[in-house]
């Protein structure tokens, strides 16, 4: 029995598609942990067992983990809490069940930069280093996917891409970085979860083919979309000024803030890629597949 949090999300929704496709042949079961059931379709409540609540209620995760084999664990982000309340205080529930029912083994999504200088000042990314320790803590075997950041953050900027052609983020614009598609995040789960012969605790990056800079994402774009697009760096206390004014916890949008400082820092560039490391999907074919449709529509 394999337990899929956050199964509507971005990378949970690429996750269930593959392992609901492999069950046939792998024999598993497949349990998901959803706020709202309305959100997966009726084919998918008719291939899996659904639990419904919150998998940081600590009564939902006592009943999900039950008979459990392996967990995929991914905490969505809460801006109205602290980093270390969002990720660990949402985890501890999940740790405390996890040790109860003695599950096996869990996946989860995590990021890079453990090991580096910058690791305990990398806001959001320290509280998710912190959050693996939790859960590493618990006795399970765990794989942490240490990530970069994701393609699918410009789907954000999206409409400032159609109308303005101008992206904005808050790194050098010739800094680059691994950057990474959510489906080979889903990929590389779908792979550990499936043959657990592993044991213990290590962390697996997932660094997409490349690591490419702002200018060379602006690039792409261009050839890609077929009009011009640029990059803007947004200064970091212009950033913070903004999200504050959204309403958001203030030390939420700290933690974004030390987040992207640390990534200017070169927080992402310490690992090596290799073939175990490296995945397939291209910048150019994201473009292609999933950015133009939506500045087109």
């Amino acid at each position: 029995m394999i337990v899929i949090t956050a199964p509507a999300g971005n990378i949970g929704r690429h996750l269930l598609t593959r392992l609901i496709e492999s069950a046939p042949a792998s024999g598993e079961e497949l349990r998901v942990i959803v706020r709202d059931p309305a959100r997966l379709s009726d084919e998918v409540r008719g291939r899996v067992e659904v639990v419904t609540g919150s998998h940081g209620d600590a009564d939902v995760v006592d009943r999900a983990f039950e008979g459990a084999d392996a967990v995929f664990w991914l905490v969505p982000p809460d801006s109205s809490l602290t980093p270390s309340d969002g990720y660990s205080g949402f985890t501890l529930p999940a740790a405390k069940a996890l040790a109860t029912h003695r599950v096996g083994h869990v996946v989860g999504v995590s990021a890079l930069g453990r090991g580096t200088p910058l690791a305990d000042r990398a806001g959001l990314v320290t509280a998710s280093l912190a959050m693996d320790d939790l859960i590493a803590d618990s006795g399970v075997a765990y794989r942490a996917l240490a990530n970069p950041s994701f393609f699918e953050n410009l789907l954000e900027e999206a409409e400032s891409i159609r109308d303005k052609g101008v992206f904005t983020d808050n790194v050098d614009a010739d800094r680059r970085a691994p950057l990474v598609a959510v489906a080979d995040i889903a990929a590389a789960a779908a792979k550990l979860l499936l043959d657990r012969s592993w044991r213990g605790v290590d962390s697996v990056p997932v660094l997409g083919p490349q690591d490419l800079s702002p200018n060379d994402l602006a690039r792409i774009m261009t050839e890609q979309l077929g009009r011009p697009v640029r990059y803007e760096r947004q200064p970091l206390d212009e950033l913070y000024t903004t999200l504050i004014g959204y309403g958001l916890n203030d030390a939420f949008v700290q933690g974004i803030a030390d987040m992207k400082r640390a990534k200017d820092e070169g927080l992402d560039a310490g690992v090596a890629r290799t073939p175990a490391t490296a995945s397939p999907t291209t910048f150019e074919q994201w473009c292609a597949e999933t950015l133009k449709p939506a500045v087109l529509a």
